[in-house]
């Protein structure tokens, strides 16, 4: 409350109860409209008359909160900021209303009562409740708080109350008995710090992870909970930074939990992860604990292991040879496929091996043998002693055929291949004694 003249600054504002109502006059004994105005100091509160009393109206800032009301007698100026737009709006409509003396009967007008202790006092940004006994149950929790905690006070839901505190950047519920989580907190656009360590929840709302929470959430607690496992939307919470989810019952995290590009502390300790998701080494993590979790230990030996992402084809040839082995299919390395030393024969081999693995002699021909995975081909040259010691190394593995064939059949099955050769590389095929040969 300002004076019009005679001050140079606007002074130093005060929270302050503002009210409309009627009195009566005690000189004129006429029931008149006034404003009342009390303040932390005078709770009493201080009137002044309306009707035909206002000289004008400062509403260009309206929208914000802010306005003006300029009074003729005293003359002074009330200035108003900070308040909540809608109920400025209708303040002001009613103290339109009551200077011109109209309409006054439809109008809801208050007793002019004193202002409570609660009501001026400065507003609460902070509340903390660690007793049930303290806990408020018939009034409202202050709408100004931006920090909340409640615990130890054995809620089994989140109360709705709490759920209107737009303001609200910090909610603290842990140590209760909470189960189930409301769609609603996704409205709290301003929290980013949520802690529910120390309940009963068993899943994470789905809803949640697409609500506003994904701008604003950066820390999670959900640790001693009984959650087995976490959506996959979660992972659209990206602004997360701290997450919590020690002593749980998770067998697995998101497999996209590398989307989570801003987290940095993740803890994840005592539960009954048997592995972590591929997509795991895409986060950038300052620290990390896993400790308790019971990893399996991949046993390389063991050719049974059944992995979660596709295998190359050199992993399904290497387990589809061991298999044959076994059946007696493959010979073991020490089989000669070749008559003796210095001698050449032509049997034909058929040779396994990954894609990735291809010499520039091998002319792959749509022939596959039943009941093989992986990649095959089929190799007619005629080898040499040096080259069947290259050929019987990893990664390939050869057998021999029953049938015999003569030199001449090979160049003319491999006549419609096109072989090319490495420079300064000797080809495995000479040219026949007589007719064609491999075209270069």
């Amino acid at each position: 409350m300002l004076p019009t003249f005679g001050m140079r600054n606007r002074g130093k504002g005060s929270r302050a109860v503002l009210s409309i109502g009627k009195h009566v006059d005690k000189t004129t004994k006429i029931n008149n409209i006034y404003l009342m105005i009390c303040t932390l100091k005078d709770k009493v509160g201080s009137k002044y008359k309306l009707k035909e009393n206002v000289e004008q109206f400062f509403t260009r800032f309206v929208d914000e909160g802010k306005a003006t009301v300029r009074l003729k007698e005293p003359a002074v100026d009330v200035c108003l900021s900070k308040a909540d737009a809608a109920n400025l709006k209708n303040f002001l409509s009613a103290a339109r209303l009551a200077h011109r003396g109209s309409e006054i009967d439809t109008l809801t007008l208050s007793s002019l009562t004193p202002a409570k202790a609660r009501d001026v006092e400065k507003p609460k940004r902070k509340l903390t409740i660690t007793s049930k006994k303290d806990y408020p149950l018939t009034c409202s929790f202050p709408y100004s708080l931006e920090q909340l905690q409640v615990s130890y006070c054995k809620l089994s839901r989140v109360d709705m109350r709490m759920l209107t505190l737009r303001k609200l950047r910090k909610l603290d519920l842990s140590n209760n008995h909470i189960k189930k989580l409301p769609v609603t907190i996704g409205d709290l656009f301003c929290l980013n710090e949520l802690i529910l360590h120390n309940n009963h929840l068993e899943s994470f709302n789905v809803a949640l992870c697409n609500s506003t929470l994904q701008k604003s959430l950066q820390c999670l607690d959900l640790s001693q909970n009984k959650l087995q496992a976490l959506p996959i939307q979660f992972c659209q919470l990206q602004e997360l930074v701290h997450l919590k989810l020690d002593d749980n019952e998770l067998i697995r995290l998101p497999f996209k939990i590398g989307q989570l590009h801003k987290l940095r502390f993740l803890s994840a300790a005592r539960n009954r992860l048997p592995y972590l998701p591929s997509d795991f080494r895409r986060l950038s993590l300052e620290n990390l604990d896993l400790f308790g979790n019971p990893f399996v230990q991949p046993n390389p030996l063991d050719h049974t292991i059944q992995l979660k992402f596709p295998l190359p084809l050199l992993e399904f040839a290497a387990r589809a040879a061991v298999n044959y082995r076994r059946l007696g299919l493959l010979p073991s390395r020490d089989t000669s496929v070749l008559g003796g030393p210095g001698e050449q024969a032509c049997p034909e081999h058929y040779l396994l091996q990954s894609t990735r693995w291809q010499p520039h002699w091998v002319a792959a021909v749509p022939r596959t043998p039943s009941g093989f995975h992986g990649s095959w081909s089929l190799v007619q040259p005629c080898w040499g002693q040096g080259v069947l010691q290259q050929l019987l190394s990893t990664p390939g593995q050869f057998f021999r055929h029953p049938w015999k064939c003569c030199r001449k059949w090979v160049i003319k099955h491999l006549e419609h291949f096109r072989v090319p050769y490495k420079k300064s590389q000797q080809t495995l095929l000479q040219e026949p004694e007589s007719g064609g040969g491999v075209e270069e």
